[in-house]
């Protein structure tokens, strides 16, 4: 990829990204990726015009997960195995201590639709949604995947 390839284009001036997805178990969406995964909540609100709905931080506050839910029941479209939020850690050790904690709230890995994240030592988790959580031990853009098997 060229260096040009890699450039934001200068007509869009993006101060923050953020994206958003529905939940019909916002309780437990939100006890997972605040509790369980420890991701700070930016914002919160329950009722707005009919929406309740959580941010997350995606480190920092530039990079942010909107979860809402809304309607009675709240309907959401059915989970996809690439439907995966994938946070890519500084090394292993960061890897293992991400699954220590998820393992101690009563989560397990589960096996990636992809076999691509098992050769590069990914761990993978399902939120209460289905989501798929990815736990990757390089990161992207800095270095290359490590290869395991």
């Amino acid at each position: 990829m060229s260096a040009e390839e890699r450039e934001w284009p200068g007509h869009l001036d993006v101060g923050a990204v953020r994206f958003a997805r529905p939940t019909a178990r916002y309780d437990e969406i939100l006890a997972f990726y605040r509790d369980d995964l420890e991701l700070p909540v930016l914002a919160s609100w329950r009722g707005h015009d009919g929406y309740d709905g959580v941010v997350f931080g995606l480190p920092g506050t530039g990079v942010q997960m909107e979860i809402t839910q809304h309607g009675v029941p709240p309907v959401i479209p059915e989970a996809h195995p690439e439907n995966q939020l994938v946070l890519y850690l500084r090394g292993p050790e960061a890897r293992d201590a991400a699954v220590a904690r998820l393992a101690e709230r009563g989560h397990r890995a589960v096996a990636p639709a992809n076999p691509y994240w098992d050769r590069h030592g990914a761990a993978v988790f399902a939120d209460p949604d289905g989501w798929m959580v990815v736990l990757a031990p390089w990161v992207f853009g800095e270095q290359p995947p490590p290869v395991f098997g």
